[in-house]
């Protein structure tokens, strides 16, 4: 319950040695951030056992057996309680019936004793759970939400056998029922917890247990554990297996699913020296791989963490629920006690069931469970059809953003550029301007860098290699100076004055121009800037990237364009999505003051770019989306990343960050609402211990089914 969660993360806390405690109660698991030369990791699961808890490393295939172990002895226990419940409600009935027409002192005597032998079991084994937790919580100074169960059942076990000596009603038919509904609804809550984190269990089990991995001949297999991978290794994968890490391809041409962890439908055809993500599914034909990346370094233990973070995180919201939740229980004690008081000096036959019928019908679980569940639903959703959530406030800040910013380059446009033309105005030629130009943005992951070197295999040595974000990249090449980038970057760095008209002309279609440019020194050490190269490029609009902008628009949302390419670039891809506010030739720099005059503006900012290049904007907005792909997505610090070619799939994550909230708040106002009103109810005899124990059950199932709304695609 949240009081467990609270236990440990305060405890733990308190270790020399730790940085930071999340614990997830949807999944159970915990992201714990430590200085290993102060704490060993046995050390903190040592922590966890002496408050009574029980820890170990994140393992699925253990964690599945935990969780099936677990599963077993709740329906165990359900069904003894539903077993015995039966029977002594049978005897129940008896010593009701003779309460109205008579009964023998002996037989109800008789009634009452093998009502005590028969809930006996019920007490000590099927209701164990609520007394282990109940005593843990308040031997460690805190009220947990077992605490007033276990206080309930033994007000009314004790007072039931105190009847059977000295006569008064006795209450084993509520025991077993209580017991019996409690177990019940904590069993259908949990398989619905699971069902909502199912996405990332699911991606968890992507990749598989072994691999054929192929010996130095190149033609004998040996059947090998993925654990024992190591990186050059190579591979060979048939037709429907998994892929096991993350490598390229080194012969084969076959389609690849790449579905569960991108959300793209269509198999993607992957070629020699393509890369390959661990996880995903070869379909057609045979390939044969080189290993590149193994274990927690792979793209699918990456996106694990940062679903695991995210959905670990607590927003503001759940951080005052918790807030609630941790004081709720003393309150419902202090009531308890008031009500029994009350009772006692105005009707003193039905103080007992009043008092337990207060204590059980309370459900502060209910509240803590409000929010996690929902966030755990939505994100394990989202990652199904490619975005991912890797903060916890993302979902809360996505659905209040007022004004969504757009870069161009690789987020509106496909972020594949084409080279059209190569000017040249010195005596290289143009292959050999291209290869210098490539020799600099090899050393850069911007799209317009894989345009130039997509089309050369020959680089350069090149030193002293320096990259300008959203500008250009500079570099010594042969002892000299080279520059790459846009006019302003050129002009800015070597002093060139370009004629505007000339770049009005090779820009009029809207097209991408970046310029080469160097600077010599002769004998008496002039430095003397030289013009070598303006290339001009062109991009593609990404398929859905209008339909989004349109649908933004319709929403009441304000969305911009700001980019660091010319005008005439930034215009035509304006014009042709619908955006009508744009800014050209930003640095960096730039945007971010744009951004930040938009929020001094009291607008809630989106922004969705390039995750490696636009890192300084994206950490300024109050939401950040980065478009991600397999060589960058270790290398954002985005809030989400969308890993599909998708656009539209981003209107997806807004629909799901409004309903999220929609249920958050749902969910809180049904946990207040009910506790408001059974409380009184049960306080003035309205409810009975076992009509309590039902109330609490579907209390807290309603909540988390409430939740799981968010995992049916709208």
């Amino acid at each position: 319950c949240a009081a467990c969660i609270w236990l440990n993360e305060k405890h733990l806390r308190t270790l020399n040695g730790i940085i930071d405690v999340q614990i997830n109660y949807s999944t159970h698991r915990a992201r714990i951030k430590w200085d290993d030369l102060v704490l060993k990791l046995s050390q903190i699961l040592q922590a966890v056992t002496d408050i009574g808890y029980i820890a170990h490393p994140y393992d699925p295939t253990r964690q599945q057996e935990v969780l099936e172990r677990e599963r077993k002895q709740q329906l165990k226990r359900i069904g003894i309680a539903g077993v015995l419940g039966i029977q002594v409600m049978m005897f129940s009935i008896a010593l009701y019936a003779g309460n109205w027409y008579g009964m023998a002192t002996e037989f109800k005597s008789l009634f009452h004793w093998l009502n005590l032998i028969l809930t006996m079991p019920i007490m000590f084994y099927c209701a164990e759970p609520f007394f282990k937790t109940a005593w843990r919580d308040i031997t460690h100074g805190q009220l947990g939400m077992d605490v007033p169960i276990a206080i309930a059942l033994s007000l009314a076990f004790l007072g039931s056998i105190h009847a059977i000596f000295y006569g008064g009603h006795v209450y084993f038919d509520s025991i077993t029922m209580f017991v019996f509904f409690l177990l019940t609804g904590r069993y259908f809550e949990l398989q619905a917890r699971q069902r909502g984190a199912r996405a990332a269990d699911n991606l968890v089990h992507l990749v598989p247990t072994m691999a054929t991995r192929l010996l130095k001949n190149g033609i004998e297999e040996e059947l090998v554990l993925v654990a024992d991978l190591e990186i050059g290794d190579k591979l060979l994968i048939r037709p429907g297996e998994n892929i096991p890490a993350d490598g390229i391809v080194l012969t084969g041409k076959s389609k690849v699913d790449e579905s569960l962890l991108t959300g793209e439908s269509n198999p993607i055809t992957k070629n020699i020296g393509q890369k390959l993500i661990a996880g995903t599914v070869n379909i057609d034909s045979p390939l044969q791989m080189q290993v590149n990346k193994i274990g927690t370094d792979t793209v699918l233990s990456y996106i694990l963490r940062l679903l695991e973070m995210a959905q670990t995180e607590k927003p503001t919201i759940t951080q005052l629920a918790d807030r609630v939740a941790s004081w709720f229980v003393f309150g419902v004690l202090l009531f308890a006690i008031g009500v029994a008081i009350y009772w006692w000096n105005v009707s003193p036959e039905i103080w007992l069931t009043t008092t337990i019928a207060v204590l059980v019908v309370t459900c502060p679980c209910a509240l803590s469970l409000a929010t996690p569940t929902a966030i755990t639903a939505a994100t394990s959703n989202l990652t199904q059809v490619g975005l991912l959530i890797s903060r916890g406030h993302a979902l809360e800040s996505l659905a209040r953003a007022t004004h969504f910013v757009f870069d161009k380059t690789g987020t509106l446009t496909k972020g594949r550029l084409n080279l059209l033309v190569t000017h040249t105005f010195t005596d290289f030629n143009q292959t050999e301007c291209l290869q210098y130009a490539a020799t600099l943005e090899y050393h850069s992951e911007h799209p317009i860098a894989q345009a130039f070197k997509s089309k050369t295999s020959y680089f350069m040595e090149a030193n002293n290699v320096i990259n300008h974000p959203g500008a250009g990249m500079q570099g010594l090449i042969n002892d000299e100076y080279y520059f790459i980038g846009s006019p302003n970057f050129i002009m800015k760095m070597t002093g060139l004055s370009i004629g505007s008209q000339l770049l009005k002309t090779l820009q009029k279609n809207g097209n991408t121009l970046v310029l080469l440019a160097k600077i010599r020194s002769n004998n008496s050490n002039i430095k003397t800037p030289k013009l070598m190269a303006v290339f001009m490029l062109n991009d593609e609009i990404r398929a859905g990237a209008k339909e989004l902008i349109q649908a933004l628009i319709r929403q009441g949302k304000s969305v911009s364009l700001l980019s660091g390419d010319n005008v005439s670039s930034v215009k035509r891809v304006a014009t042709e999505v619908g955006i009508k506010t744009t800014g050209a030739s930003l640095t960096p720099a730039d945007k971010l003051r744009m951004v930040k005059d938009l929020q001094a503006k009291g607008e809630i900012v989106a922004m969705i770019g390039d995750g490696v290049n636009d890192a300084p904007v994206l950490a300024q907005a109050q939401v950040s989306i980065a478009m991600g792909n397999g060589t960058q997505i270790a290398r954002t610090s985005a809030d989400m990343i969308l890993l599909t070619e998708q656009l539209p799939n981003l209107l997806i994550g807004i629909n799901t960050a409004h309903r999220t909230l929609q249920i958050i708040r749902q969910n809180i106002i049904w946990a207040i609402g009910y506790n408001l009103l059974a409380l009184p109810a049960a306080a003035v005899g309205l409810i009975a211990p076992w009509m309590a124990a039902i109330g609490m059950s579907l209390s807290s199932l309603l909540v988390v089914v409430n939740a799981l709304r968010l995992t049916v695609k709208s």
